[in-house]
């Protein structure tokens, strides 16, 4: 996820003191796992609920990225 951000991501996970990125990580990852389980049951009956998930990993993603620049372009 976000290549061009790996150092930026790996520095703010080693920190630890960024509370909100720390939060968006670990959540998109807990969705990611989700969804993953969920792909291996009966995909008729799980549908709707594969649907909700992934869209709250990208609303995840999308917030993760917009934070990600923000800390880019403060560190100059």
């Amino acid at each position: 996820m976000f290549p061009e951000y790996r150092d930026l991501i790996t520095r703010l996970k080693s920190e630890g003191t960024h509370q909100r990125f720390l939060h968006l990580f670990e959540r998109h990852n807990q969705l990611d796992h989700q969804i993953a389980n969920m792909g291996t049951q009966d995909a008729g009956t799980m549908h709707a609920a594969i649907e909700a998930l992934k869209k709250e990993k990208l609303h995840v993603k999308d917030e993760l990225y917009a934070l990600l620049r923000q800390e880019a372009a403060a560190a100059g």
